[in-house]
């Protein structure tokens, strides 16, 4: 079967056909780093790292171009800052540090760049300057502003035309901007905020302008695959796509736009402007990574999820059913021809990364290995499950490591734990790192991570 895939821009279910044969870019927007990461960010990594692995099953990993971003400029995360009284680095520093702690645990894949926004201002700076020559942008008392009326294509992805989306503008409109719908690419820095020289004077990019310069630094003019959560399509993703198609009016933006469901608790969107979010972190204390992974892949991508603990219990249930069945037959080798993923899940995955139905499979596959008796067979089905499982993320840890209760058999008290804290501290202090890292890898031994932050550190168990 070919990986069909449900476009934004089309509003249809498309073959995936990528620009250049054999050859794959994916750009996905990634987290804007000033604090922790929420459950309602998780989704799209999740999703975008299930669609990877199919991507690198069909083209191989050094054909699949996979970049997903840091935003490490924002006006968040200036906030935060000024707020803390701190550095813009000593806030996002540690919150990329966590960012990649929590998505391990996700069981994520690396993508294969993560470029940084402060990396790459230089080529956001060239794009503007591309689009005042083409006269799709305007500079004004230091601000540069895209003129989104010399755009005619400006609404075409999220589905609105121009009337629309200024009947529906809500906030007061910079008295500098031509219309309330032109945005900012590029707006100056004052004394206090990070700034960058360019030929509009000290100053930093629009959030926009960021995700167009560095998708084309690493993948080209033309992306095959765009991703993002549905709060991304207007105004971010529109805004994207108009800038990058004026600046290279010969080249088309993007081939498929994906874009993944809400998160919700209670019906409304997890956000952290609405109070209402879990973080990763958080949810991490409560349950395993591939707890949370397989609630996530319980629903279908783009449909809506409702975070509740009745879902939750049934993930952590329907994962140490998947691992039981495993250990029953863990002493059992499986040659390399076996280790084949199941037609039915690839069919699925591929239909639009149809997670429910390849779970379905998976757990049909763990029934069928729990009643067999057969040796060959075992074989053949234990291969099927976990190739199968490991399409999604899954089953991709040591089964007796699985079942592995830290606290209980660990044979460490939680005294012990702050005691050898305090000494890691005080050997930080002392600036004997060794000392420091030696005590950090026995805790790591005892299945205790450790988190530093500006307010110390804090410890939990990997499980």
């Amino acid at each position: 079967m070919t990986l069909n895939l449900y476009n934004t821009l089309t509003r249809k279910k498309e073959p995936f056909e990528p620009l250049r044969k054999g050859k794959v870019g994916m750009y996905v927007c990634g987290p804007t780093v000033y604090d922790l990461a929420h459950i309602g960010n998780a989704r799209p990594i999740i999703v975008f790292d299930v669609l990877y692995r199919i991507l690198i099953r069909s083209y191989g990993i050094e054909n699949v171009q996979y970049v997903r971003n840091i935003t490490d400029i924002d006006d968040k995360i200036n906030n935060a800052a000024l707020e803390k009284g701190i550095s813009i680095d000593k806030i996002t520093e540690p919150t990329i540090e966590a960012f990649h702690q929590d998505i391990s645990e996700l069981n994520a894949l690396p993508p294969t760049i993560e470029p940084r926004a402060t990396d790459n201002v230089s080529e956001m700076i060239q794009l503007i300057q591309e689009l005042i020559k083409r006269n799709h942008a305007y500079e004004v008392n230091g601000h540069v502003i895209f003129d989104v009326q010399s755009d005619p294509k400006y609404g075409s992805l999220s589905g609105q035309n121009l009337e629309q989306i200024l009947s529906g503008v809500r906030v007061e409109v910079a008295s500098y901007k031509r219309s309330p719908a032109d945005f900012v690419l590029w707006k100056p820095s004052d004394k206090n905020l990070p700034g960058w020289d360019s030929p509009w004077g000290r100053g930093r990019p629009g959030w926009h302008i960021e995700c167009s310069a560095m998708s084309r630094k690493h993948i080209g003019d033309c992306i095959d695959i765009h991703g993002g959560g549905l709060d991304l399509i207007f105004p971010h993703h529109e805004n994207e796509r108009a800038q990058s198609e004026c600046s290279f009016p010969e080249s088309r933006f993007v081939r498929y736009w994906i874009h993944n469901g809400y998160l919700t608790v209670n019906g409304e969107k997890m956000s952290k402007s609405l109070g209402n979010f879990v973080t990763i972190r958080d949810a991490l204390c409560n349950l395993p990574g591939e707890a949370v992974r397989l609630f996530i892949l319980g629903s279908h991508y783009r449909a809506p999820i409702d975070w509740n603990e009745r879902q939750l219990d049934q993930a952590r249930s329907s994962i140490n059913r998947l691992y039981t069945s495993l250990r029953n037959v863990k002493d059992l080798n499986v040659h390399e021809s076996y280790q084949i993923p199941s037609d039915i899940v690839i069919d699925a995955l591929e239909d639009d990364l149809n997670t429910p139905a390849a779970l379905t499979e998976i757990y049909r596959l763990a029934s069928l290995l729990n009643k067999e008796s057969s040796c060959d067979k075992l074989e053949r089905l234990k291969g099927a499950l976990i190739s199968s499982a490991q399409l999604l993320g899954l089953l991709d840890q040591d089964i007796n490591s699985w079942f592995l209760d830290s606290k209980e058999t660990k044979n460490i008290s939680t005294d012990e734990i702050d005691t050898l804290i305090l000494k890691r501290n005080k050997a930080r202090k002392d600036r004997d790192f060794e000392e420091a890292d030696h005590i950090r890898g026995i805790l790591d031994e005892k299945g205790i991570i450790l988190e530093d932050s500006e307010h110390g550190t804090k410890w939990r168990w990997k499980r």
